[in-house]
């Protein structure tokens, strides 16, 4: 990769891991389905501005003439489920650990993948499974968090949704990887959309409207999903799979530190200890291996780039 493919997967990063503050600051005022029915029906409208604007009509629309029950299926398990499992999660552990918890999306990936697409598990991926497991019990008892059962039904729904995540990005890359990715971002969102309405509407009378919420409901729909998911394409088209899966590296990183920074909250030192051996579970898991930046790196565009894990990552 080049430096401007490294800057923009440390934005796409850092946008991704804000978006557990914007979760964690909302989630509490709107409520979990009512939070993420705007955010991803925002999204949609956001979208549908886009495509208008770029003249992309003409080739959106067949698309879900033909793809309508593969964008529900998508808007469901990689959208409707795991955003709404992560915001109720959130009304009880702190943005960092969401996003800790969430880092584990890879995990799932690779199982799904040996399921659905007869990828094998070797001996690196099922120990990458084992750290990476091991690292979130560090991160979550070491922390400075008290155990309660409630806190363990947080921790479950977070994997969960991660484990949504994983399934999700499998489908996508066995149904719809030939669909343009604004055309599928929007299939999903409009689909999670529809799913999540009769959820949010029972959620409405008691939701209370603040600037913060406002503010972090915007930067959840605009930002942290259609402006992040145009940023994470557009990288997977310039460098290939493998290299934007790092940006899994950078997710928990950024949460852990702007819910530090946003939020004041702690970060214990089993906290770090943890993190550090999620990422090394992760790395195993993915394959990642540091570039030896004096080897030349051919064309992406001219090679067909594998990965043991597929589809999107955690957010």
């Amino acid at each position: 990769m080049q430096a401007r493919e490294y800057a923009l997967l440390f934005l796409l990063g850092a946008i991704w891991g804000l978006s557990y503050v914007f979760i964690r600051i909302a989630a509490p005022l709107l409520g979990p389905a009512l939070l993420m029915g705007l955010r991803v029906a925002i999204a949609s409208g956001v979208t549908l501005l886009y495509i208008a604007a770029t003249g992309q009509w003409k080739t959106a629309l067949p698309s879900f003439r033909k793809r309508g029950r593969e964008f529900l299926v998508l808007g469901l398990i990689n959208a409707a489920i795991p955003f709404t499992f992560i915001a109720i999660a959130e009304l009880v552990i702190d943005a960092s650990y969401a996003a800790i918890l969430n880092a584990t999306t890879p995990v799932f990936s690779a199982l799904a993948a040996a399921v659905w697409l007869a990828r094998p598990l070797t001996g690196r991926v099922l120990g990458g499974i084992a750290i990476g497991i091991a690292g979130v019990a560090i991160a979550v008892g070491g922390g400075p968090l008290l155990l309660t059962p409630l806190l363990v039904v947080a921790i479950l729904l977070c994997a969960g949704g991660a484990a949504s995540y994983g399934v999700g990005g499998t489908y996508a890359h066995r149904h719809v990887s030939d669909v343009a990715p604004v055309t599928a971002s929007l299939g999903q969102t409009l689909a999670a959309t529809a799913i999540l309405l009769p959820f949010a509407l029972v959620e409405v009378p008691g939701a209370r409207w603040t600037v913060p919420g406002g503010f972090s409901l915007l930067g959840l729909a605009v930002l942290s999903t259609f402006f992040a998911y145009l940023l994470y394409f557009h990288i997977l088209q310039r460098v290939g799979p493998t290299q934007t899966l790092t940006v899994t590296f950078l997710i928990p990183i950024f949460g852990v530190g702007w819910g530090h920074a946003l939020l004041g909250e702690p970060i214990g030192f089993g906290t770090v200890v943890g993190l550090a051996i999620v990422l090394l579970g992760i790395a195993l898991v993915t394959g990642y291996q540091p570039r030896n930046p004096l080897r030349r790196t051919p064309d992406p565009a001219a090679r067909q780039e594998t990965s043991p894990v597929t589809g999107t990552v955690g957010r």
